[in-house]
């Protein structure tokens, strides 16, 4: 079983991971990231990738497939830069699509 966290983003978003342990890779274009995601989601090491919001809605194609496997998670994070919400939004549709409910932001009819 996978047992590694990994982070991907640029070097002043992530560095702060390396202090408890997590492996850093820093990226800052879309195919930085992409190729990360994909070279480190075939090692079969990583239980979770955490990966910046802003390199994360680049990329949206590539973080389908990774999210095909059973492992690595894969998860936007906010970083420095001002959040977008993006990695929100895809806990939520996951959320939505294993359980059929929306219990995150519960908008339902009342």
């Amino acid at each position: 079983m996978p047992s590694k966290i990994a982070v991907i983003g640029d070097k002043d978003s992530v560095l702060a991971f390396k202090a408890v342990g997590v492996e850093v890779h820093d990226a800052t274009t879309a195919e930085q990231a992409s190729n990360l995601v994909k070279k480190l989601s075939q090692t079969g090491q990583y239980a979770v990738l955490l990966i910046a919001e802003d390199l994360a809605e680049l990329i949206p194609e590539t973080l389908t497939k990774a999210k095909l496997q059973t492992y690595p998670a894969v998860v936007p994070i906010p970083t420095t830069a001002t959040p977008s919400g993006f990695g929100l939004s895809g806990i939520k549709s996951d959320v939505e699509k294993a359980i059929g409910v929306d219990i995150i932001f519960n908008k339902g009819d009342k």
